[in-house]
């Protein structure tokens, strides 16, 4: 992340050079001109709020405390949460600009950017963890039970952290209601505290507790439940070309893999052709296997949390332990190998499954491994 070390403000001046930043990054200037709703953002287009927001960050006391490489993580975070109004921003039956969505999309589109220039995976998604849940503060406690969305937030970034994005984000608008959201993010902050969440992840009694508590409503997140489990299932997930097949070969050589890729060959399925097909067969495929009590290997993309909840959610039915193994490689790397197979994913296929990634957190799953296969 040298590219954003070099431009975050830093003492004794603590300057924020905008004129550098813009040219720098093409994402910072696709945000001039976006408009965006007068009553909470009179300050102008999105690039001009980003800027504001920067501006405010660098004078906090508080993240002007933190180490260097906290600085330019939340530094980072600032400047890319709202990456996504560019293409989330619409206006409605009556004029109203909105921009619906973009905090989940800017997740994926930060998450993309970083990738790119080969940020460290753990920096990585905290910032995008940031980038998603950056608007949270403002409204959490309006929720009737945000315990699940702010412990979320403590094991994939920090809950201090996002309060101090928050409070950045709100000192960066000309708005009537900023004294009103910066009492709300002080009392999202005291409430991760009382949660024992705010500057660390949540504790739980066990990676069977957390994973139930995150799946059940109402759960008491320091109820220590029964290990029922019977069985491992272990999910893979990664892009095409980050060696899963390797991986599973040589790390679970001896149990059954149930893998996408071999059934669309049983049943002469193409890669671009409907996949519904597939999806059903692999999950009866699972099933066999979960109904015996035999631990097996699931060998698919499962790029977005959508489709591995459908996968892990099955394995759960049956008292199966869960664990996600995520796996990845840098851009070129996987553009090398790609040139190297003899059926690559298409270019234009393999795009879409970049823009949907979303890489596997804690709350998915017993135990979720990160591994860089280049």
């Amino acid at each position: 992340m040298r590219e954003f070390t070099d431009l975050c403000p830093a003492p004794p001046h603590w300057d924020l050079d905008w004129s550098t930043v813009r040219e720098a990054f093409g994402w910072v200037r696709d945000l001039a001109g976006v408009e965006q709703d007068p009553v909470h953002h009179a300050e102008g287009d999105v690039e001009v709020h980003t800027r504001m927001a920067c501006e405010a960050l660098a004078e906090l006391p508080a993240w002007r405390a933190r180490p260097e490489s906290e600085r330019v993580l939340l530094f980072t975070a600032v400047l890319l949460h709202d990456v996504a109004k560019p293409v989330c921003t619409r206006r409605d039956e009556e004029g109203r600009v909105t921009a619906h969505g973009h905090s989940r999309r800017g997740d994926l589109m930060a998450r993309r950017i970083l990738w790119e220039v080969g940020a460290p995976i753990d920096r990585r998604e905290h910032v995008a963890s940031l980038v998603r849940h950056h608007q949270l503060p403002f409204w959490a406690l309006e929720r009737p039970d945000p315990r699940k969305t702010a412990f979320r937030v403590s094991l994939t970034a920090r809950n201090d952290d996002l309060a101090l994005l928050a409070t950045a984000d709100i000192l960066g608008r000309r708005c009537e209601d900023t004294a009103e959201v910066l009492e709300n993010i002080d009392l999202y902050t005291e409430y991760c505290a009382e949660q024992r969440c705010l500057d660390g992840p949540r504790d739980f009694p066990s990676d069977h507790a957390r994973f139930w508590f995150f799946r059940k409503p109402d759960r008491d997140p320091d109820y220590a439940a029964h290990d029922d489990t019977r069985l491992t299932v272990t999910v893979m997930s990664g892009l095409p070309g980050v060696g899963k097949d390797h991986w599973i070969g040589e790390h679970r050589p001896d149990l059954p893999v149930v893998s996408l890729d071999a059934l669309r060959a049983e049943l002469g399925i193409a890669a671009t052709a409907d996949q519904r097909p597939v999806a059903a067969a692999a999950a009866e495929r699972a099933r066999e296997h979960l109904r015996a009590g035999r631990s097996f290997v699931w060998n698919a993309t499962h790029v977005s949390r959508d489709l591995r909840d459908r996968s892990v959610g099955l394995a759960a039915d049956y008292r199966a332990r869960v664990e996600i193994m995520a796996l990845e490689a840098p851009p070129r790397v996987l553009r090398d190998r790609m040139a190297r197979r003899s059926a690559p994913v298409p270019t234009a296929a393999m795009r879409r499954l970049v823009h949907r990634w979303e890489a596997p957190d804690p709350t998915e799953a017993h135990r979720v491994v990160h591994d860089v296969t280049a």
